[in-house]
């Protein structure tokens, strides 16, 4: 391969890795034309990007970036795809599902929330991930609990006293 199309291949990672959040550094090497066409159809109904790259082109284009990705790079080794999100657990699940009947795809490693996960026994932990909206909303919902609480109290209060005003006024 010429360097000329080195340069614009790592270009259009480094472009493509800014356009997500969060991507997920997996090996889908073995798997065959169909699961590899069921995989890739599961992730674009996820809105999954999966691009399959090069470790020293993929290396290169984390180099250029200003997030120091030096923790990855022990893992560019063998095949790796790569499965881009702006959903931070949507490629985890993916991965746990379709791995569970067909052995792949594995999880290498990931840049999750600003967090690095590095192996395979990191996918429970990224399946359980929230995003920030996530997190967010639950917070709310328990903010909003107690005065739920309250409301509740003083409208179930306000009809106990319309029902013995009622009852009175009967007499």
């Amino acid at each position: 391969m010429k360097k000329e199309d080195k340069s614009t291949i790592i270009d259009q990672i480094e472009s493509v890795l800014s356009e997500y959040p969060h991507f997920y550094l997996t090996d889908i090497g073995g798997l065959n034309a169909a699961q590899t066409s069921e995989l890739r159809k599961l992730c674009y109904k996820e809105k999954v990007k999966l691009v399959v790259v090069k470790n020293t082109l993929l290396k290169k284009a984390l180099d250029r970036s200003s997030v120091d990705f030096s923790e990855l790079y022990p893992t560019l080794k063998g095949e790796t795809a790569l499965m881009l999100s702006d959903m931070a657990n949507v490629p985890a699940k993916l991965i746990k599902n379709f791995s569970a009947k067909n052995k792949k795809p594995v999880l290498k490693a990931a840049y999750v929330e600003e967090s690095f996960y590095i192996g395979e026994n990191q996918l429970d932990t990224l399946v359980n991930v929230k995003s920030k909206n996530e997190l967010i909303a639950d917070l709310i919902a328990l903010l909003q609990s107690p005065a739920k609480n309250v409301v509740s109290a003083l409208q179930s209060g306000a009809n106990t006293i319309h029902g013995v005003l009622q009852t009175l006024s009967e007499k």
